[in-house]
């Protein structure tokens, strides 16, 4: 159970990776269930209506999760925090643990610990997951320190899909690719750009993606008079290494966040990465190593680093050869392993799935 490709996110492209590699494994059989099922065609309209098509695809969803959980041995349900922790997996846990089949909880959100502190009915749906599945170190700390044990299950990404570029003299011509939600604090990346711009009046922003502060981030754009910055809207994945390929630098500026997929295909492209330092970041950014982490808010060391890495060709280098040397954590050979071993430990007695070596 996982947001499907209609709403395009880290989880729904983690999920369609996930299920496309499994459903390759002879030993077992995947069936998708959507958390965000297509209404009726009398219904469809509601679906573009933020608040109003949240009733009826909510029923939609529990009607169509429970018709699956009764078919199928073990269920596998995405998790992000709060409301939609309500919405989604909390459904499906219950469902599966009164039809007596083993869940695995697989949580995604970098707001994990307030949405773990603020939430305490989101503890009591904890504990009847079998298992506890997160796409890094950092949210096994964070589950810890709330008395559960998780297990780390890197997100991968499919490297066939990109092409690493070597960039002897780069350019700056930035990208921005995050939702354009508060926490991901693209108006920092604004900000810092308009700094960059003053050093180098020919540099070029693409922001790509969408969100609620979409009109607030264009209009202060337009009063910070920046210059050479496009807003092109949500890019289908298909499109996101031609996206990437025409930039050379990946700015981030995330108050709050995990494991963005974004970092790892900007590495396999060959973009520097200069981003701030929330949650899981340090943990698949080294700084000098492999990008630069600068601290969340801070507008003026963002520009700063971006300006340096722009402006050295050797340190450019550096880092995004490194950066693609550390995909090799986060490919579907790499991942694989962890998902088989938890199926097989949650397998029905007598299934042949056997563990796959760690």
């Amino acid at each position: 159970m996982a947001p499907s490709m209609d709403a395009i996110g880290g989880q729904s492209i983690q999920a369609d990776l996930i299920l496309r590699q499994l459903r390759a494994e002879p030993l077992l059989e995947m069936y998708f269930q959507p958390i965000n099922p297509r209404l009726p065609s009398v219904l469809r309209p509601l679906q573009r209506v933020k608040y109003a098509r949240t009733l009826p695809t909510f029923a939609l969803y529990c009607a169509q999760l429970l018709n699956a959980v009764r078919q199928c041995d073990i269920v596998h349900v995405f998790s992000a925090s709060y409301s939609s922790f309500l919405l989604a997996p909390t459904p499906a846990i219950y469902f599966a643990h009164y039809l007596d089949k083993p869940v695995i909880l697989n949580y995604h959100s970098g707001e994990a610990e307030d949405h773990l502190a603020r939430w305490p009915s989101a503890l009591k749906t904890l504990r009847l997951a079998d298992r506890i599945v997160v796409p890094s170190n950092y949210l096994v700390r964070v589950f810890e320190r709330f008395g559960f044990q998780a297990g780390a299950v890197l997100n991968a990404v499919d490297l066939s899909a990109f092409k690493f570029r070597d960039r002897l003299n780069p350019k700056p011509t930035f990208l921005v690719n995050r939702s354009l939600e508060t926490h991901y604090n693209v108006a920092c990346v604004l900000r810092a750009f308009a700094l960059i711009q003053r050093r180098l009046p020919t540099a070029a922003l693409t922001v790509a993606g969408d969100g609620p502060q979409r009109a607030y981030l264009k209009r202060l754009a337009s009063d910070l008079s920046l210059r050479n910055t496009r807003f092109v809207g949500q890019v289908p994945p298909e499109d996101m290494p031609a996206t990437y390929d025409r930039h050379d630098v990946w700015l981030n500026a995330s108050d709050v966040d995990n494991m963005p997929l974004s970092i790892l295909e900007a590495y396999a492209c060959g973009l520097a990465v200069i981003t701030t330092n929330p949650g899981g970041i340090p943990y698949i950014v080294e700084d000098g190593r492999t990008g630069r982490l600068v601290d969340r808010g801070d507008a003026e060391s963002l520009a700063a680093k971006a300006l340096e890495v722009v402006g050295d060709p050797e340190l450019f280098a550096k880092l995004t050869r490194n950066g693609r040397d550390e995909c090799g954590k986060y490919t579907w050979e790499s991942v694989k392993p962890g998902w088989l071993n938890c199926y097989a430990e949650l397998a029905p007695a007598g299934t042949a799935l056997c563990p796959c070596p760690a």
